[in-house]
């Protein structure tokens, strides 16, 4: 297996695996993703995309789309980055508190009920952590880590 190879299989396993841990805790362990979180996820879609499309491409456009996806890989961890400093009082954040609410088939009265009672899920506190990171500082670390094992795989594979 050549470095692209392996530099595309990362492109598109670690996206993959990431969002598969950030929708677990989602639906199965009940954390309430924040507005910051999302931000975090979109980068995860494109690169996950991008590698694999990259499978069906050869040559130059094969290693301009792994490129692409470890570039979008480094934008999540970027987001992830902003997003700890946020938890962890380095910085002020850019966005508002929010929460989820149901706002179809139910009256006016039913959905200011349904937002009074919504928890609000706040961007400045971590949900989890794990020997002090947070789930934002883990997506830092992968993602950025990534980044850079796919960018040193295409490097080394010329």
């Amino acid at each position: 297996m050549t470095g692209l190879v392996r530099a595309n299989w990362l492109a598109l396993l670690l996206p993959t695996a990431l969002l598969a841990g950030a929708w677990g805790s989602q639906l199965i362990g009940g954390l309430i993703p924040c507005e910051m979180c999302h931000w975090q996820r979109w980068p995860h879609y494109a690169a996950a995309g991008l590698a694999a499309v990259a499978f069906a491409t050869s040559g130059r456009t094969h290693a301009t789309l792994v490129v692409l996806a470890a570039l979008a890989l480094a934008v999540s961890g970027a987001i992830g980055v902003a997003h700890a400093g946020v938890e962890y009082g380095w910085w002020q954040g850019f966005t508002a508190c929010t929460a989820p609410v149901p706002i179809t088939g139910t009256t006016a009265a039913e959905r200011l009920d349904a937002l009074l009672k919504a928890p609000v899920v706040r961007c400045d506190t971590a949900q989890w952590s794990l020997a002090g990171i947070s789930l934002a500082g883990y997506n830092a670390l992968f993602s950025l880590g990534g980044a850079v094992a796919i960018l040193w795989l295409m490097r080394r594979a010329r």
